[in-house]
């Protein structure tokens, strides 16, 4: 009978010494526990936090798997391009699949993290909540956004979803859009009823489109939440293509829609700072 020994977190931590040391072996306990997938990422870890090569030995100390699972684990890493042999064959480095995926990441990440910062200018100047959001069948898909620092804010996270026909972004997204192909998209997604003021007519969104259209410039007046309005800008790239829209939204006690009209200016400065991130993404 096989008897397998689950070793301790602190022993698994203790038996090397190429991980760092706020690391332990909880981490690759972890990992392992996901199956054949937990197991890959579990050598990628240890490779990759070794300065030097990593033997055959230091994986297998360090994940806690089996020499024949390690084995098998490691040569599915090398056909991959994911890990490579060291010029001496002692042990495996990281292969160019695995350079180039991290090369990859970071490129994709800067921007990002710039486009968070443009929100974050945009919420500190108008002292409100701002968002990028996207349209994605009748709903808009929030990819950032900022709080601002208020005692009570409105707490929705970065991938959140919310209707379309009701929020500023929503909107704005559905007036750019050919009118059969907006009427037919309203004509078939959900139109629940938030507020008093919620439109779910389409007749009376197409109407309240092709305001937007005329103006640039989306609105919800209450419409998804009580006591909240917000305003929406495209976010156009220089080829003239939308990618987006950023709001500003605020308890209509703070802020009224005519208000937030003052920011125009400041959203559509963000909203073409936003979009020519992406312009250095396609560059990097």
């Amino acid at each position: 009978m096989n008897l397998k020994v689950k070793r301790s977190s602190a022993s698994l931590a203790e038996e090397t010494k190429i991980f760092p040391v706020d690391a332990t072996g909880a981490r690759f306990e972890q990992l392992t526990e996901l199956g054949a997938t937990g197991k890959a990422f579990s050598v990628l870890e240890a490779v990759s936090a070794n300065p030097a090569q990593t033997s055959m030995a230091d994986i297998i100390r360090v994940t806690g798997m089996t020499k024949p699972t390690a084995h098998r684990i490691v040569n599915l890493l090398i056909d991959i391009g994911f890990l490579e042999r060291d010029g001496s064959g002692l042990g495996f480095i990281e292969g160019a699949s695995l350079v180039d995926l991290a090369h990859r990441t970071l490129a994709a990440a800067a921007p990002r993290s710039l486009r968070h910062s443009i929100l974050q200018g945009l919420s500190d100047e108008t002292k409100e909540n701002s968002n990028y959001g996207v349209l994605s069948g009748g709903e808009v898909i929030y990819l950032d956004r900022v709080e601002a620092k208020w005692p009570l804010g409105l707490r929705f996270e970065a991938s959140s979803r919310v209707p379309a026909h009701c929020t500023a972004i929503g909107k704005l997204l559905l007036s750019r859009l050919p009118k059969d192909e907006a009427s037919a998209l309203l004509g078939s997604m959900p139109k629940s009823r938030y507020t008093e003021n919620t439109i779910t007519n389409v007749n009376a969104l197409m109407k309240a489109l092709h305001q937007i259209r005329e103006t640039g410039i989306g609105t919800d007046d209450q419409e998804f939440m009580h006591g909240v309005v917000c305003q929406a800008v495209p976010v156009i790239t220089e080829d003239g293509k939308c990618i987006g829209g950023i709001a500003i939204s605020a308890p209509e006690a703070r802020m009224t829609l005519d208000e937030a009209r003052a920011f125009v200016p400041q959203m559509k400065a963000a909203a073409a700072n936003l979009a020519s991130t992406f312009l250095i993404a396609s560059r990097t």
